[in-house]
């Protein structure tokens, strides 16, 4: 029976992708999963699994670091938030990836070269492609869509849609038009991840979408977002205040 390591450092993501092996090839085992490539490395070394599906970008060490260290034992699937740059790399038929949102019918592709491949030898990846994606993955690259609950359902939200992310506990609230979600990301995570020519941080605690303001109040020292569509108004504290005076 074929074994396998899911390495990615999203919960949500990581459970779609074990449940859509599960459906797409029932007979691969996944011996492990992990949320970072330390972990993901200890893990490989334990179990020594046919195929380690690694996310580019995890703490700890990335997904280029650890396929480095596995080369020539384990099958390599990269997965991707992002389908440029690095992609021709991955086209030189040295490795596979997915790119998310994860497509079904693309992991069947994958599934199916690595059904051909598993019990040989991954073949050594050249120089070339570790320095095309060495050249392209640390590139500052923003979100363009996240996974988050509502309710009892999972939600494909492009960033686009969002009106603001607001923390709440130990999660954060995703707040469109017509949708309250929640994701574990904490907003100081979302602020490096997100595009600031779209979104601003206007307290701790919350991050506006800059195309989603209706109109900014200001008197005598207090600044309050208003939003087209939504009734909150957000408090802007003094510190964040600047970036909203030239607007």
């Amino acid at each position: 029976m074929p074994t396998a390591i899911i390495a990615e450092d999203e919960p949500l993501l990581r459970a779609e992708l074990r449940e859509a092996l599960t459906a797409l090839w029932p007979e691969l085992s996944i011996v492990a999963e992990a949320p970072d490539g330390i972990a993901a490395m200890n893990g490989i070394r334990t179990h020594a699994p046919d195929v380690v599906f690694l996310d580019i970008n995890m703490p700890g060490l990335t997904g280029l670091e650890v396929a480095k260290v596995v080369q020539g034992k384990t099958a390599v699937v990269f997965l991707t938030a992002y389908n440029q740059h690095a992609l021709e790399a991955f086209d030189l038929g040295a490795v596979d990836y997915l790119v998310k949102p994860l497509n079904r019918g693309r992991l069947v592709q994958t599934i199916t070269r690595l059904r051909a491949n598993v019990g040989h030898s991954s073949p050594e990846v050249p120089e070339r492609v570790w320095q095309a994606l060495a050249t392209s993955s640390p590139e500052k690259k923003h979100l363009n869509w996240i996974q988050a609950s509502v309710g009892n359902l999972l939600r494909l939200i492009t960033v686009g849609e969002i009106y603001f992310f607001q923390s709440d506990l130990k999660y954060t609230r995703v707040v469109t038009a017509q949708t309250d979600a929640l994701i574990r990301k904490p907003i100081k995570e979302l602020a490096d991840e997100l595009d600031p020519a779209m979104f601003v941080q206007v307290n701790r605690g919350t991050i506006v979408n800059l195309h989603r303001i209706e109109s900014i109040y200001r008197a005598e020292g207090v600044m309050e977002i208003r939003l087209k569509e939504r009734p909150e108004k957000l408090s802007v504290s003094s510190g964040y205040q600047a970036a909203f005076r030239q607007l």
